[in-house]
């Protein structure tokens, strides 16, 4: 957060006259303002502030609001002694800030320089300048102090000021004072908000100025709110901010379009039927001076939509919502240990690019438990259905023994599947929109690749076992030496053809047929390489083929088999991932969005009961305590 500007009357008739009628009053025109100006004028945001500035005005120790903390940091660059404001101007009693009435009160010891009248304390007041301009009498002239410099305030142009400045995306704050008798207050009081709100003389205060924050948007979350859009991510803004500010900041992080175009109120939503507030959050993206309660009904409503809610917050005010969302996001730095009780996770460095980070990290967990069900699953049926379908085929013997169904089972499992639970994200991950709610880990196309997988692998193994049996090529052989060669290429048919079907299974949107299908993961290759090292072990050490594995070593021929059965299984799989992109394209719920029988229906959407709110949450009035 960055000091933009300071706003005071400026206009020359409105300007007490110094030295000559052509001085430029409080600074002539090319100079700077001197430490007594920057003094006066922003004594309202140094002096009504808890906060306490860094070493040497930079963040670190510092401790406070980031918006209180850029007033802290501009008035310390411009020369003013913090510390020594403060102490000649000890604090008496104040009125704290709550986002229920969007201003801070502090009453204050006047200083020597303040020329305050015998017997009078000075209130400062800094919040919300459209609440601010309501509640003042007075107009300081070009922000000076005195009883001197003040004239009768000119709501319309404070009015104006505050468009043109929140237009401009700029955080605004209105900083008044106003003299008030000693013995009005006592030392250490706890005012209410009806000090400055509720008093007799009504209208009270001397606006001072109008400070112009700025809080530029990261670059990083530009791009995650964009990144987000194209995930099918919807991004809301809920902030406490004037209704221009709130819309000129959408604009520039892209969640005001044509299709979300205007901001609402809080108040505007507080008057508002629930079904009211539930059309209202589908054509809004910008919730402007929103209060604790709007917050939770936001959240309601988007629940009784159907809508899946995530909510960020840091202050106490947030804690509410944060607990009614079906994920509450808090910040692990500036959070309030309250904010985070009520949330499920906690940003470590308070980046909202974070979070979409962590939306594609999520995808990227779901599609890998997938792709691992797309590789262990046919291979262990396959393992069980050759030996079924050899026997029903009438081979003379199983297709594979006792021992290389083990060995096979343990050693895919732990190379060729645990490849594919490390898969990196895939290209275009975030282009898909959400999965629907209750959707199961196996989908109908899932099921399909796992049948198609199962059966091209268990063909292939008994396809090769009886064509080694038949062949003429073995016709001279014992039945002892066949059926060592049979089980031969049966047992690296079913472990390379696994190779096929994890190429396969790397990529559940994208085409295998290219190089990207040996790239990105090193631990491909590296399972490939284990896997066909370990194979020609197995297959050519005497002893342990024909001893231990039941089987003899393989010829060329096998050999050509084994290859022919990789293609077969791997030309197969990518077709029929070719036949769903296509589908896909044309519009076909190929993503299960449609079909009941995919979704667990004990998971559902909330229904319009949703709505109901917490009970006491109408009568939500929390406050930060700042020490």
């Amino acid at each position: 957060f960055t000091t933009d500007s300071l706003h005071t009357t400026d206009q020359p008739n409105q300007a007490a006259t110094v030295g000559s009628p052509d001085d430029n009053f409080p600074v002539k025109q090319g100079e700077s303002p001197t430490r007594e100006w920057i003094q006066s004028a922003l004594s309202c945001g140094v002096l009504c502030s808890k906060c306490v500035i860094g070493e040497g005005g930079g963040r670190a120790g510092e401790i406070g609001n980031p918006t209180e903390l850029s007033i802290l940091r501009a008035s310390y660059f411009a020369g003013m002694d913090i510390d020594e404001l403060k102490n000649d101007c000890p604090i008496v009693a104040e009125v704290p800030f709550s986002s229920d009435y969007k201003f801070m009160c502090t009453v204050h010891e006047p200083a020597a320089s303040d020329n305050a009248p015998d017997g009078k304390l000075i209130a400062y007041v800094k919040g919300a300048p459209d609440r601010m301009v309501k509640q003042c009498k007075y107009q300081a002239k070009g922000g000076s102090a005195g009883e001197e410099n003040i004239e009768a305030v000119n709501e319309e142009y404070w009015i104006e000021q505050i468009a043109i400045l929140s237009s401009h995306g700029l955080r605004v704050l209105g900083l008044c004072r106003a003299y008030i008798d000693k013995d009005s207050v006592k030392v250490g009081d706890n005012l209410g908000a009806d000090f400055v709100t509720g008093r007799p003389e009504g209208k009270w205060l001397t606006m001072v100025g109008l400070c112009a924050i700025m809080d530029p948007p990261r670059p990083e979350c530009v791009q995650a709110i964009r990144e987000a859009h194209g995930a099918g991510v919807r991004v809301a803004m809920i902030t406490g901010d004037h209704k221009d500010t709130a819309t000129a900041i959408g604009l520039m992080l892209g969640i005001v379009d044509e299709k979300f175009s205007e901001a609402v109120t809080g108040p505007e939503l507080d008057s508002m039927s629930d079904a009211e507030i539930r059309a209202c959050v589908l054509t809004r993206n910008v919730f402007a001076r929103a209060s604790p309660q709007n917050k939770i009904r936001i959240v309601k409503a988007l629940q009784a939509e159907g809508q899946i809610t995530s909510m960020t917050g840091d202050g106490v005010n947030d804690a509410p919502a944060l607990k009614a969302a079906n994920m509450g996001v808090a910040m692990g730095k500036e959070g309030t240990d309250v904010a985070r009780e009520a949330s499920e996770m906690i940003l470590a460095d308070d980046n909202f690019a974070t979070i979409v980070y962590a939306v594609k990290q999520g995808r990227v967990v779901w599609d890998n438990l997938r792709k691992v069900l797309l590789v262990n699953t046919p291979i262990n049926n396959s393992q069980g259905l050759s030996v079924l379908l050899g026997l029903l085929v009438q081979l003379p013997n199983s297709p594979i023994s006792a021992i290389q169904i083990l060995y096979s089972n343990f050693i895919c499992a732990v190379t060729l599947g645990f490849v594919t639970a490390i898969e990196p994200a895939e290209d275009g991950i975030m282009s898909i929109p959400p999965r629907q709610v209750g959707k199961r880990l196996i989908g109908r196309f899932l099921f399909l690749r796992i049948i198609i997988g199962t059966c091209l692998l268990t063909g292939c193994v008994v396809g090769s076992a009886v064509i080694v049996t038949t062949s003429s090529r073995y016709a001279d052989l014992s039945d002892k030496d066949i059926e060592y060669r049979m089980r031969a290429v049966s047992f690296n048919v079913l472990d390379f053809g696994a190779m096929s079907v994890m190429l396969s299974a790397r990529f559940a949107y994208n085409s295998s047929v290219h190089p990207r299908a040996f790239m990105g993961n090193p631990a491909a290759l590296g399972s490939i390489a284990i896997v066909t090292v370990l194979q020609l072990i197995l297959t050519y050490v005497p002893g342990l083929n024909t001893f231990v594995f039941s089987m003899d070593g393989m010829d060329g021929f096998m050999w050509g088999l084994v290859v022919a059965s990789m293609v077969i299984v791997f030309v197969v799989m990518e077709i029929e991932k070719a036949i769903r992109r296509s589908l896909k394209a044309k519009g076909a719920d190929t993503d299960d969005r449609e079909t009941p029988f995919f979704t667990d229906a004990a998971v559902q959407p909330p229904n319009p009961d949703a709505m109901k709110m917490p009970k006491g949450a109408s009568k939500l009035n929390l406050q930060e305590l700042n020490h």
